[in-house]
């Protein structure tokens, strides 16, 4: 089993989740008492969030490429960022390390792609939403991608901030997001892209009549597979 490196805590709601589905499908794939072995560099999001809010990425990319060389010296062979939104970043990250990072992006549009869908609505940070680093990927593989129009849009993006970063899972809110929806598959949407981890403890399956692709459950389990591949 390969040794996977982990650059979390943004927030820590989304890497607990990471951590409970990696150590989960790895007791699966190998019995016994197995679980992950991983290496967890876990932030004081506070400070994440501040430099997101005055769009000091270029101090995010350092600051996580400096942790990813860290964990690279302290034996991960593999390495995932346990958010969406910091994938900003992600090709500055990869370039400070020889390891491969596995980018949530390809996760996701590989189980689109199975499911053979062709348009899908993007939930997640306004970054996410608005900024291209993850919408094109889908859009180079031809899965158009829908995201809400305004208000709606700063509705997801401050429940996230607001609420889901905190733990703060309210009925109220997961309706919000659902006629958000309702919204999107009016406009085409066949399926939906929780993209920002959090999103994953308001709105489960069972709430739509259409595919969910929960990011953070894709992207874990891809990591699971690269660890226990030859």
């Amino acid at each position: 089993m390969k040794r996977i490196g982990v650059l979390g805590g943004m927030s820590w709601e989304s890497s607990v989740e990471y951590e409970r589905v990696m150590n989960t499908a790895v007791r699966e794939r190998l019995g016994s008492n197995h679980s992950a072995d991983l290496i967890v560099r876990s932030y004081d999001f506070a400070q994440i969030e501040a430099l997101q809010d005055t769009g000091g990425w270029c101090a995010l990319a350092a600051r996580l490429s400096a942790d990813a060389r860290t964990l690279e010296s302290a034996g991960a062979e593999i390495l995932i960022i346990a958010t969406n939104t910091m994938h900003i970043v992600a090709p500055q990250v990869q370039a400070a390390i020889e390891i491969p990072l596995l980018h949530i992006a390809d996760a996701t549009v590989a189980a689109v792609r199975a499911a053979r869908l062709d348009t899908v609505a993007l939930l997640g940070t306004r970054y996410t939403m608005e900024l291209p680093f993850y919408r094109e990927r889908l859009a180079d593989v031809g899965i158009q991608v829908l995201v809400p129009d305004e208000p709606d849009r700063s509705l997801v993006h401050d429940i996230i901030y607001r609420e889901l970063v905190r733990g703060i899972v309210s009925p109220t809110s997961r309706a919000q997001y659902l006629s958000v929806i309702a919204a999107l598959q009016a406009r085409g949407a066949q399926g939906v892209v929780a993209g920002c981890t959090e999103i994953e403890l308001l709105v489960r399956a069972e709430d739509l009549d259409c595919r969910l692709f929960p990011t953070a459950r894709l992207h874990a389990l891809a990591a699971v597979d690269a660890a226990l591949s030859d």
